[in-house]
């Protein structure tokens, strides 16, 4: 399909850049006041969001650290891809459900917590536990390498297990990056064998692995994305470090190559530089959640802010996107000398070996940028070319157009009306439950795709998945 074009050159761009950020009223001693002044405009699109199917409640392993009332805590809902239509969603408490691809037959296919694995989530329930799941290209297809074969990412107790990087910074926990043989593919419930793939050490409970995925352009390889280690600020510059693997994205192939458990692709982007981690692929990330490919394969990783910038990026092998220099299109106090930590500072220019955000918003809007997807669908024609995405913590649902995106360029976001239960609301007054982040409710809001290129949004205070739709006459 064609993709939109968008409304600003990059010289234009350049000019409003300049003109946004005079307007903030910065100093060089307390950075930007508002880094975007302007406001992001209601689309004319609607969608309705009709109920798919509600997770089981289930129970915190700790009360501590910042715990919510969640339902259940669903992180991703990503296709099984094995022609069968079924859907994988993970409760991050450690369970792996599927569903039928019209909502029916939610059965718990896998539990983490009775497999041995050394699982814990207790140390920070909001963050840590099962992270994601993805399934080989290969899982449904008998004779090949990845027959049966899925991966999950989880949090293991620091030390029980062979640590690839950091095992001297693993104060708080592993996160460990599973496979799993299941004996019968089309089974409802997992039976099966598993090994360890990979593991590094993490000496904060927050900002762990996020999105695991294949690259549907090229067959057999998986892609991880990291956060910077944890706390705030990377204080270990985790970001700009790159002999271990944190607030990067790795590309490997995870399938056993004689004794190692993993192997690195040969045209990896560092694969001939002995001080850096060979898996990594991109870096100078703080907290890349979610990234997802369209079907010309452009990536788009969501990286979630410190205190003031979300933003888009266009994936590119060996991109440095800042972390913890920039945030969005600024500098931090990291890059100026005598600043404090927290806000943010205009740039000389964008020309500085930095690959910048192709969108980006400030925290008057939202708070954390979450999963988001190009619309491929059919039913909302409206929505066809778009990239897609949530804020999570406000719920709110946003667009770009996609045509011709450049970094640095920072393309204009509109905001998706939703219609629930037959009335034009915010959803986060819908599914909104207590924040231990900061005061208000929370959304806990994030999108998930079917193998149609259908959207949904998870809702973790009520455990419920709904199905983007049109929203009628």
């Amino acid at each position: 399909m064609e993709k939109l074009k968008p409304l600003l050159t990059r010289t234009v761009w350049m000019l409003v850049l300049s003109l946004v950020h005079a307007a903030a009223q910065a100093d060089s001693e307390k950075g930007l006041t508002d880094p975007f002044p302007e406001k992001i405009p209601a689309s004319d699109i609607v969608v309705a969001l009709e109920p798919f199917v509600s997770l089981p409640r289930m129970k915190d392993s700790s009360t501590a650290n910042m715990a919510t009332k969640a339902r259940a805590r669903i992180q991703y809902l990503v296709p099984v891809g094995d022609g069968s239509g079924r859907l994988a969603i993970n409760d991050s408490r450690g369970v792996l459900y599927l569903v039928n691809a019209d909502g029916s037959g939610l059965t718990k296919y896998l539990d983490l917590r009775d497999k041995g694995l050394s699982f814990d989530d207790s140390m920070f329930v909001n963050e840590t536990g099962l992270a994601a799941v993805a399934f080989h290209p290969d899982f449904a297809r008998p004779g090949t390498p990845g027959y049966g074969r899925f991966y999950t990412a989880f949090s293991a107790k620091s030390g029980t297990g062979k640590t690839d990087y950091l095992s001297d910074d693993a104060a708080s926990h592993d996160s460990v990056i599973q496979e799993w043989q299941t004996d019968n593919p089309v089974a409802g419930v997992f039976n099966g064998t598993s090994r360890e793939v990979f593991r590094i050490g993490q000496f904060a409970p927050n900002h762990n692995i996020g999105t695991m995925a294949f690259n549907p352009h090229e067959p057999g390889l998986l892609y991880v994305c990291l956060g910077d280690g944890g706390a705030a600020f990377d204080p270990r510059d985790y970001g700009q470090d790159l002999s271990a693997p944190h607030g990067a994205i790795i590309r490997i192939n995870p399938l056993a190559d004689g004794e190692d458990r993993y192997s690195v692709p040969a045209d990896n982007p560092f694969i001939n530089d002995e001080a850096i981690a060979l898996e990594i692929w991109a870096y100078g990330l703080r907290h890349p959640q979610h990234f997802s490919w369209d079907s010309d394969g452009t990536l788009y990783i969501s990286d979630i802010g410190q205190d003031q910038v979300e933003e888009v990026n266009i994936g590119k092998a060996g991109a440095n996107y800042g972390w913890r220099l920039r945030e969005g299109t600024f500098k931090t106090a990291f890059a100026v000398p005598g600043a404090r930590s927290g806000p943010v500072f205009p740039l000389d220019g964008i020309d500085d070996g930095f690959t910048y955000p192709v969108a980006e918003y400030d925290h008057d809007e939202g708070k954390a940028i979450g999963s988001g997807y190009v619309y491929e669908g059919e039913a909302i024609p409206a929505l066809q070319g778009r990239f897609v995405f949530a804020d999570i913590v406000a719920g709110r649902i946003f667009a770009i157009g996609t045509g011709d995106l450049q970094p640095g360029e920072r393309a204009p976001i509109e905001e998706i009306q939703v219609r629930i239960n037959g009335t034009l609301q915010p959803l986060i007054d819908v599914v909104g439950y207590p924040n231990t982040y900061a005061p208000g409710d929370r959304a806990d809001a994030r999108l998930g795709i079917d193998d149609t290129g259908e959207l949904y949004v998870l809702t973790k205070g009520d455990g419920v998945v709904r199905k983007i739709v049109p929203a009628g006459p």
